[in-house]
C-alpha cells in the first residue's frame, strides 16, 4: 500500500485533490500524478509513490552538501529517493532526480524503513542525515518520519532544496530541520518558468520563511553561461541575499556540460571571480567557490578581524581554528553558524 501524503486537500464535489507540498499546488484528477510525478491520487486520496524507495544511502561530508557553516568536518549521511518537482536542464544529478520523467524504470531502489536509516547513521557515527541529491519535498513523508526518528536519536536533520516548498511544508519539517541549503538558480522568472519548471517568487518566499523559522540557511546558484551569469543578475541575487541576511553564506558554484546543456561551455572562471566581488560589494560576509581549486575561496574568514578560522581543500578540512561556540581565537568575534550538535542530549535508539 503506497504511503498517503501530509499536505493535501480534495476539492469539493469532485475526486480532484490539491497538493499544498510545493508552489505548483497541482489539482491532480482521480488516477493521475502531480507535475513531479512522485505523488498520485488514487480515488481521492492522495498517496507518496515513492516513500521508502531509496535509491542513495551515502554517508558524506557535510561541507558536499554545501554547508559550510553548519558542524563543519563532520559526516551526514545523505538519503534519496527518485523525483523532483524542476526540471532544469543543466540538472546535475539528472539520472535520478528526472528519472520518473526520463526512465522511470531504469534506477534500482531498495526498499529502506526511517528506522533502518537512522540506524544506518548511528553505526557509521555520523552526526547528521541530509536528505539530497534530489529534491527532498518530492519525498517529504519519507523524509519528515526519518527527521522525527533521526532527532530522537540526536542527528541534526538537514534539506539541500530548490526552495519551491509551501508554507505549509516548512511549517510541518521546521520542528525536525535544522540546516538547509537552498539552490538559488536564477534572479529571473521566465528562466525559472522555461528552463526550470517552476517560479522565482516562491523561493523567495520559502527562503524568507526558513530564515524566520530559525532554520540555519545557506544558499547555492550555480552560474550558467548565458543563462544567470549576467553582471546585472548575480548583483540581484547577492542584493537580496544580502538584504535577507548578509550572514548567510553564499556558494557560487561553477557549471560543467551535463544533461540537455552538453554543449554549454563551463563557467569561465573570471565570472566566478566577478561574481564573488559583485557579492563582497553588495555586502554579503561569507563567500564560497565551488567547482573550483581555491582554498583561500573554500576557506572561512573572520568577519572581525580576517583570521583564518576554518582553511578547506575541497571536502576536506585542513586547518580547524573556531572555538566551539563560534568563537575567532583571534578577537573573540563570533563567526555565524551551528558548530555544536543541537540535539546533542538526545537518546541513541
Amino acid at each position: 500500500m503506497k504511503h498517503e501524503a501530509y499536505l493535501y486537500h480534495r476539492i469539493e464535489d469532485s475526486t480532484n485533490v490539491r497538493c499544498d507540498l510545493c508552489h505548483h499546488r497541482c489539482e491532480i484528477a482521480s488516477g493521475k500524478v502531480g507535475i513531479c510525478r512522485a505523488r498520485r491520487n488514487d480515488e481521492g486520496r492522495l498517496v507518496s509513490l515513492v516513500y521508502g524507495e531509496c535509491v542513495a544511502l551515502t554517508p558524506d561530508p557535510i561541507e558536499k552538501k554545501p554547508l559550510f557553516h553548519f558542524l563543519p568536518g563532520t559526516t551526514s549521511l545523505s538519503v534519496a529517493t527518485v523525483g523532483c518537482n524542476f526540471r532544469c536542464d543543466f540538472c546535475q544529478n539528472s539520472h535520478i532526480s528526472q528519472a520518473l520523467r526520463d526512465q522511470p524504470s531504469h534506477v534500482p531502489s531498495a526498499w529502506t524503513e526511517p528506522r533502518e536509516i537512522v540506524q544506518a547513521a548511528l553505526a557509521q557515527e555520523c552526526e547528521s542525515v541530509s536528505f539530497t541529491y534530489t529534491e527532498p519535498t518530492v519525498f517529504f513523508e519519507y523524509a519528515l518520519d526519518t527527521a522525527r526518528l533521526a532527532c530522537e536519536a540526536g542527528l541534526a536533520n538537514c534539506f539541500v532544496s530548490n526552495g519551491f516548498m509551501t508554507p505549509e511544508a516548512v511549517e510541518m519539517i521546521a520542528p525536525y530541520l535544522h540546516a538547509i541549503n537552498v539552490d538559488l538558480k536564477s534572479f529571473r522568472d521566465e528562466t525559472y518558468r522555461k528552463i526550470i519548471g517552476g517560479r522565482l517568487d516562491g523561493v523567495l518566499e520559502t527562503l524568507g520563511k526558513l530564515r524566520e523559522k530559525g532554520i540555519w540557511v545557506e544558499v547555492t546558484t550555480l552560474l550558467v553561461p548565458g543563462m544567470n551569469d549576467s553582471p546585472e543578475e548575480m548583483r540581484d541575487i547577492a542584493r537580496f541575499l544580502a538584504r535577507l541576511d548578509p550572514d548567510i553564506p553564499w556558494h557560487i558554484s561553477r557549471f560543467f556540460p551535463h544533461y540537455k546543456m552538453t554543449r554549454t561551455a563551463p563557467t569561465p572562471m573570471q565570472t566566478i571571480e566577478a561574481a564573488v566581488r559583485i557579492g563582497e560589494e553588495e555586502g554579503i560576509r561569507f563567500i564560497y567557490c565551488g567547482n573550483v581549486r581555491d582554498d583561500r575561496r573554500e576557506s572561512t574568514w573572520c568577519r572581525h578581524c580576517g583570521a583564518l578560522l576554518i582553511r578547506r581543500a575541497g571536502y576536506t578540512i585542513l586547518q580547524y581554528e573556531i572555538g566551539p561556540d563560534g568563537a575567532c581565537p583571534s578577537c573573540g568575534g563570533i563567526c555565524p553558524g551551528v558548530w555544536g550538535n543541537p540535539l546533542s542530549s538526545a537518546s541513541p535508539l
